[in-house]
């Protein structure tokens, strides 16, 4: 039977067991690729068991190669990829893989410059972006894999959630919706003199462990892995300190929720100044050189698309025209960036009298706020309806990307009716180009109500990173075979 593990003190840890399995299967996953990626650039390249020149002294390849696939496992360890707290969620973890790729490319060529080393330029052509790739898939594959293992109630962490009824209510709330099945919130611990058995979360009875004062023995009792500290407590930042130094015992993490709703966390840096831990947010860029290179990435994909997809758009030019009588493609005008209209281009799903015959659906709206949505909506045509399912009828959109009137991710194109009406804040969906996915489109569509819609577009205004708009593409794709929200 294995033995608990303990910490420095000789106490149980009631750490985080999964993710030291985890981490070592994304080991084996990434050496694997590392040494298959070699080995294949060895033959591919002619390279093979052959001698090279460094500073003019014939030296056998074999060793150099050793040492690129070591230093490129130790770049994965050093960008920290294999993190538990970035694994299986969000992002993050891609960009460190990609980060260190890229770092290796770098050293390599400083390395070879300066020791004057002779290596195939094909070796290098093949292997650090085959291996990028590889080692993506990989990630990704594990990640799936994880994912599964989750919503069977594994490879969870535990944590118990405290603060206030309303800070807690929010937190769990956020996890769920957020997070997917990351975090087991196994109890909550309330500040305040009125305490409860129980709190309800979404129609989830959670048990009240503790009050903030004996929220320790319960992580003990409960096994947490960590507490997470939702909004303000009685105590502040004392308390904290003092939380965290009990805490260190049973090596638990202490989680901050630090109330920054709409930033994400490369935005977020910290500053150690003695006695005074300083957080910075970066403010968000609306122009230059990323921007420049998220313009160059609409131009090469939209193009690509447009080609690519030209047949389709025959057949479906055709099934429109003999569906019912009208132009194959739909115009309408709309907001783009910093106010300006342009003509939206869709394929035509509804009848060429759908504008005229909108105010007398206006009282059968089940969209909120400005949007209007009807899920049986009597103007679309037979066509049509699949084609809104599948988002097919988007696909002219590429045309308007392509043009530079709008983005391939970005917030969803407003009406001019809809900009009209709206608060002062919701402007800032103007201060990029709109989309033809975003975060709206891989989160429900036309199953969102106003609020959220736009709080995911003033979140990706604000955020944006063309590792997510690649994320955000190819969620898309996914979302397209398995459609939600789309009528």
């Amino acid at each position: 039977m294995r033995q608990p593990d303990t910490n420095y003190l000789g106490r149980p840890v009631s750490g985080i067991f999964w993710a030291r399995r985890y981490n070592r299967l994304v080991w084996v996953f990434d050496l694997a690729v590392v040494c298959f990626v070699t080995l294949l650039a060895h033959v591919v390249s002619g390279v093979g068991t052959a001698e090279i020149a460094i500073a003019g002294h014939p030296v056998e390849f074999f060793p150099i190669s050793a040492v690129i696939a070591g230093g490129w496992i130790g770049l994965l360890s050093v960008y920290r990829s294999r993190d538990k707290r970035v694994v299986g969620i969000g992002p993050d973890e891609f960009k460190r893989v990609f980060t260190a790729t890229v770092m290796l490319l770098g050293l390599l060529a400083m390395t070879c410059a300066v020791f004057e080393i002779d290596i195939a330029r094909s070796y290098f052509a093949l292997a650090l972006p085959l291996g990028g790739v590889g080692l993506m898939a990989s990630r990704w594959s594990l990640r799936r894999w994880l994912t599964r293992q989750r919503f069977h109630g594994h490879y969870l962490s535990k944590v118990v959630v405290l603060g206030s009824v309303e800070d807690v209510q929010y937190v769990i709330d956020q996890l769920e919706k957020k997070s997917g099945p990351v975090y087991k919130v196994v109890g909550v611990a309330l500040q305040g003199k009125d305490q409860h058995a129980s709190l309800v979360v979404n129609g989830q009875a959670l048990p009240v462990v503790a009050d903030i004062y004996s929220v320790v023995d319960a992580v003990a009792e409960t096994e947490a892995d960590a507490v997470i500290v939702a909004g303000q407590v009685e105590g502040g930042s004392k308390y904290i300190q003092e939380l965290g130094w009990q805490l260190e015992e049973s090596a638990t993490e202490l989680i901050l929720a630090t109330g920054l709703t709409n930033v994400a966390g490369p935005r977020i840096h910290s500053r150690p100044l003695e006695g005074l831990p300083l957080m910075h947010v970066e403010l968000p860029r609306y122009a230059g050189g990323k921007h420049s290179l998220k313009r160059l990435l609409d131009i090469v994909l939209s193009a690509a698309a447009l080609v690519a997809l030209s047949p389709l758009f025959v057949v479906l030019a055709v099934l429109i025209r003999l569906d019912s009588r009208g132009p194959v493609i739909f115009r309408q005008e709309r907001i783009g960036k910093g106010g300006q209209t342009f003509m939206m281009l869709k394929f035509r799903s509804m009848v060429v009298t759908a504008e005229d015959d909108l105010a007398s659906l206006l009282d059968q709206n089940e969209g909120s706020g400005l949007l209007f949505k009807m899920r049986n909506d009597p103007r679309v045509t037979k066509v049509g309806r699949w084609l809104r399912h599948y988002s097919l009828d988007e696909f002219p959109q590429f045309w308007n990307v392509f043009m530079g009137d709008m983005s391939l991710v970005g917030p969803r194109p407003p009406l001019q009716r809809e900009v009209d009406g709206y608060e002062s804040h919701v402007h800032r969906r103007l201060y990029i180009k709109p989309g033809l996915t975003g975060m709206w489109q891989i989160n429900g569509r036309s199953e969102l109500n106003w609020q959220d819609s736009v709080r995911l577009d003033l979140y990706y205004v604000e955020n944006w990173s063309l590792a997510g708009d690649i994320i955000i593409l190819w969620r898309t794709a996914k979302q397209m075979f398995k459609p939600t929200g789309a009528y």
